[in-house]
């Protein structure tokens, strides 16, 4: 298990299967179609995947402009507001093209669901949706990623551009942290000495993004 900033992680996704998944990910899109097509890549979860899954893409035979959008509905912690808050916007117009927005997971679908709505408003003739993972059950807006590399199971994962308050980002493979910060051990025992009820911490390994 590899230990990174002094945290022990678990891998779910190896740097070679994701690859090769991004690799068949490819094959399907330029299968799927696409006209002058413009990949929009959601900041910042999104951006080694969207790295990688491009320069398949051009592998793949497709050569298509690309464009980034910033979204937040995180402030530093694991929790989503709710809320989504367009940060940087795209500089093309994107009316009558295709429109191909890559993001890192699929949960809620709240904040795929803002860029795509905003990409239609502006007159983008198709705009399909890739993500790296998705987790069923989550929805809480009525979407559907077209391309999808995995399926993830209901932990809060970190690595491959995703992130828990900024860390973890570089890493050549999606994980789950185990173990807690020695800080919040140390507070879980101090409220079990008092008798407290047991919380979950900032890193739970159940936390959602609610992306």
């Amino acid at each position: 298990m590899p230990k990174v900033r002094g945290r022990s992680l678990r891998v779910l996704f190896d740097a070679e299967v994701i690859a090769k998944r991004n690799v068949e990910m490819a094959k399907e899109i330029a299968a799927a179609g696409y006209r002058n097509l413009l990949v929009v890549s959601i900041l910042k979860g999104s951006f080694v995947f969207a790295a990688d899954l491009i320069r398949a893409l051009h592998a793949a035979g497709l050569s298509p402009e690309v464009e980034f959008i910033s979204l937040s509905s995180y402030r530093t912690g694991t929790t989503s507001t709710g809320k989504v808050t367009l940060v940087r916007d795209v500089e093309s117009d994107v009316a009558g093209r295709d429109i191909l927005l890559i993001d890192d997971i699929l949960e809620s679908g709240r904040t795929i669901a803002f860029a795509k709505t905003l990409m239609e408003k502006r007159g983008a003739r198709r705009v399909g949706v890739a993500v790296l993972l998705e987790k069923p059950g989550h929805l809480a807006q009525p979407l559907k990623a077209e391309h999808v590399g995995f399926t993830c199971p209901n932990l809060f994962v970190v690595g491959y551009g995703m992130d828990v308050a900024h860390a973890f980002r570089e890493l050549p493979f999606v994980g789950v942290v185990e173990d807690k910060p020695k800080r919040a051990v140390r507070r879980l025992r101090e409220r079990a000495h008092r008798g407290e009820p047991r919380r979950g911490g900032r890193y739970s390994r159940s936390s959602s993004r609610s992306r």
